[in-house]
């Protein structure tokens, strides 16, 4: 998460969309890099409104203004089962190196997810609030012009931004039983990104 205080906007960090090589780029710029624990770097939605809002309003930030990134569901889904993929979970329950695709996507579509496929939801993460509290600044992932001339109006010229954490290729397959599933169970995910302006 990216706090710009004299600019009035918070970047939540949506996992797996890119907004790492953000905050490497724009951390020094910053007024505030929330880069752990996790939970916490990685705060929805709920989880800002409960622990970082109380704090921002008293501070007079009742106007901080919230941007997010949203990536193609499939896309999405895809890259969390490809970085699972990385070494440094071999043998571990979130591993997914001996999992297919397709078993990865039923597991997405569980009530409580195997370890390898609890990876959370979109739509979930931006979800508002009762007491008011939203999200004003959708993009999708694949706009990155967009994004960038958003956060160019914002925060003046940008510095190139570099990719990081790129997954490793895997195989991609999944049956049309699971995807037909997989849209009727992450419905809510689908329907957010379609919502979304494609530029």
């Amino acid at each position: 998460m990216l706090v710009f205080w004299k600019e009035r906007l918070v970047l939540l960090s949506v996992p797996k969309t890119g907004t790492h090589a953000y905050a490497q780029a724009l951390g020094e710029r910053a007024s505030m890099v929330i880069s752990d624990p996790p939970e916490l770097k990685h705060a929805p939605l709920y989880r800002y409104n409960r622990f970082f809002r109380p704090m921002f309003d008293k501070m007079g930030g009742d106007d901080l203004e919230l941007v997010a990134v949203i990536r193609e569901p499939m896309d999405w889904f895809g890259s969390w089962y490809r970085y699972r993929q990385r070494p440094a979970l071999d043998s571990r329950p979130a591993s997914t190196k001996h999992v297919s695709f397709d078993a990865f996507l039923q597991g997405c579509c569980e009530d409580t997810p195997p370890a390898y496929a609890n990876v959370g939801s979109q739509a979930k993460f931006v979800e508002a609030r009762p007491n008011g509290t939203s999200v004003q600044h959708l993009f999708r992932y694949e706009n990155q012009s967009g994004l960038r001339a958003f956060l160019t109006s914002r925060l003046g010229s940008l510095p190139d931004i570099p990719r990081v954490n790129v997954s490793p290729q895997a195989d991609l397959t999944a049956s049309a039983n699971t995807m037909v599933k997989l849209r009727a169970v992450r419905q809510d995910d689908f329907a957010l990104w379609a919502s979304l302006p494609d530029r």
